[in-house]
């Protein structure tokens, strides 16, 4: 990450640039901030545009990838042709017909399966999909796809790239394209989304949102709300005290993460939370709450480095392996956690 004055120089010369395009397309737009291949926002922005892939879990059980229609299944004696995402109910269908058949969903291969990174694999017998589902099972953690969130395309993305000081434009039209395009951004390219961008929540209702935090908070309503992103229920103050945590990304009007490598910190079911680096120990509190329906994570520390973390964090989401929390008010400040 650049030093914050660096960084700043470099958002003015991109805003610089984004003024000279033609007046009317500034007024139609809204442009709301740079961000960076390290932008929190941009990795949620990657798991929208992610291949849906929890749909058919009743036929292939994985969170993490999908079989490409047309494919067929065969449910209690019952050959079905699956065509497009409709015909997943068909299935459920079936399977909640009778209560004394065996529900078994076998899958007529061979079939082609779909990573939620676009990747294809072609799967030519029973053997080799156990083999890949065994595989995708090792990885329970695994951040996976923001569902109940879609973007209507096109959008329009305007580019800074910082090694030849050169302003571009680009139109995106896909969930895939989008997420190549994440995927490829590289540490010196600077991007601004081309706002008001239409957005369908995952109750079918059509939203615009007009900024990046806006952007953000849609996504983080999914994560809240949207089933298909709450296959498992966990509790924040179990898995916090299980193991031993890491601070991988801290934001604190610049990033500040390599202040905190080499700490350790054990959150212990007494509310304190030791922090260890080498033969240097130090205990705080901690704590968790529900402040206005938001789940918060309090921390407490004395020393000056480790008090820099001390805040009532608002939590964006987590899993048995990460905890991500954010703070929104001057700026937009975060901090993550990683299981050692």
């Amino acid at each position: 990450m650049l030093p914050f004055k660096k960084y700043l120089s470099i958002a003015v010369v991109f805003l610089l640039l984004l003024s000279c395009q033609n007046e009317s397309d500034d007024q139609d737009s809204n442009d709301q901030g740079t961000i960076t291949n390290a932008s929190p926002l941009t990795s949620y922005l990657q798991r929208v545009a992610m291949v849906p892939t929890v749909q058919d879990n009743v036929i292939d059980g994985s969170t993490y990838c999908t079989i490409k229609f047309p494919y067929s299944v065969t449910v209690n004696g019952e050959n079905i042709a699956v065509n497009s995402a409709a015909d997943y109910q068909k299935v459920v269908d079936n399977i909640n017909a009778n209560n004394y058949d065996d529900d078994i969903v076998k899958i007529d291969f061979p079939v082609t399966m779909v990573y939620y990174n676009y990747i294809e694999k072609f799967i030519p017998q029973e053997s080799d999909f156990n083999d890949l589902i065994d595989y995708w099972n090792q990885y329970p953690d695994l951040l996976s796809k923001i569902n109940g969130l879609n973007i209507n395309y096109p959008i329009t993305i305007n580019i800074y790239n910082s090694a030849n000081q050169a302003g571009s434009s680009q139109t995106i039209i896909s969930d895939q394209a989008f997420f190549n395009f994440i995927k490829n951004l590289n540490a010196s390219q600077y991007i601004s989304l081309k706002y008001p961008i239409s957005i369908v929540d995952y109750h079918g209702q059509t939203k615009s949102v007009t900024s990046n935090l806006d952007f953000e908070n849609a996504i983080k309503y999914a994560i809240d709300y949207c089933p298909e992103n709450n296959i498992v229920t966990l509790d924040l103050a179990t898995v916090i005290t299980k193991g031993s945590w890491d601070i991988p990304y801290f934001f604190n009007t610049s990033d500040k993460t390599s202040s905190y490598s080499g700490y350790s910190f054990v959150f212990k079911s007494d509310n304190t939370v030791v922090a260890t680096k080498g033969a240097a120990t130090e205990t705080g509190q901690w704590e968790t709450s529900v402040q206005n329906n938001v789940r918060e994570l309090k921390l407490t520390f004395n020393s000056v480095l480790l008090s820099n973390l001390n805040n009532s964090w608002k939590l964006f989401e987590f899993n048995n392996s990460q905890i991500r929390l954010r703070d929104v008010s001057a700026s937009t400040n975060y901090l993550y956690f990683e299981k050692q």
